[in-house]
């Protein structure tokens, strides 16, 4: 049986690790908040207090954490992965980070013997619920087709898509893309509810046609009840545009839409927003309409 070690059991962590153990595999997880671990155990899982206790005799480190700091820290900062797990070890880091921390952290990796992929998914809460996430997957083929059966607990659309890096660079234009989806749709519903359009509906025959999207469909119901509850925060979200920004002007691309839908996740932040659902733009739509 694989054992994993898991770090990080968060809105998408704890689902992710709970699919896992129901996959077969022995699951050891470790969560700054320790009560996050209650449904792995519950499912048959082992909890650590600790990454050194996490990852004693795994065979793969999974981890899910929020920012490049954060998985900076987890595994090459006093008492993480590096200076615990066996060598030979595969590190599937599931996070959202920097694609050159990536390609960093993936050469360290290397000189200390271990193996790492980036991995990061996208399809929010519900998506690591139903063991549905797209799974973008940059490392080497070989080290893909090993990780491939965990891979596959968790999500549904599985691609390598290059070297280390890869993947990081992929999931950040998933996010300029949803954040652009998400903004228009706000900007669609606030200008239908200024003629007194029956909203649910018009979203519904929208939804059929072109302008069709998995943010529609996902969404629509956020915004059309106001009910912003995280999914997938803006705190999170405006991190993710400041990497696509940035990594685009050092590729000396222009990205015109998204330098504007980062300025509009980071408006929503600064309006208090941060730790609401990324449908939560619409708040700032209306703001700026003064229907706020």
């Amino acid at each position: 049986m694989t054992t994993i070690a898991f770090i990080g059991l968060g809105i998408m962590g704890q689902p992710m690790s709970v699919h896992l153990q129901k996959a077969g595999f022995d699951v050891c997880g470790v969560n700054l908040s320790p009560e996050r671990l209650q449904p792995l155990v519950d499912a048959g899982g082992r909890a650590a207090s600790s990454i050194a206790e996490a990852v004693k005799g795994a065979d793969v480190v999974a981890v899910m954490v929020p920012d490049s700091p954060d998985v900076e820290q987890v595994l090459a900062g006093e008492g993480g992965v590096f200076g615990n797990a066996e060598p030979g070890t595969l590190i599937i880091d599931f996070s959202s980070i920097r694609p050159d921390v990536t390609a960093s952290l993936a050469e360290q990796a290397r000189a200390k013997g271990f193996r790492m992929l980036d991995a990061p998914v996208s399809g929010g809460e519900k998506g690591a619920i139903d063991a549905v996430l797209s799974i973008m997957v940059g490392g080497a083929a070989e080290d893909f087709a090993e990780a491939r059966p965990i891979l596959d607990a968790v999500g549904r659309t599985i691609v390598h898509v290059g070297p280390s890096g890869a993947g990081q660079t992929v999931k950040a234009a998933n996010q300029l893309i949803v954040a652009v989806n998400i903004e228009v749709l706000a900007e669609a519903l606030v200008f239908l509810e200024a003629y007194g359009v029956d909203t649910e509906a018009a979203l519904e025959v929208l939804g059929g046609g072109l302008a069709g999207s998995k943010v529609l469909d996902q969404k629509r119901s956020n915004m059309l009840n106001r009910s912003f509850d995280p999914g997938f925060r803006i705190d999170l979200h405006h991190k993710d545009m400041g990497i696509v920004t940035a990594a685009a002007r050092e590729a000396g691309v222009v990205i015109p839409l998204g330098a504007v839908a980062a300025q509009l996740m980071a408006s929503a932040r600064a309006n208090g927003d941060g730790g609401l659902d990324h449908s939560a733009l619409l708040r700032g739509v209306e703001r700026l309409s003064g229907r706020g």
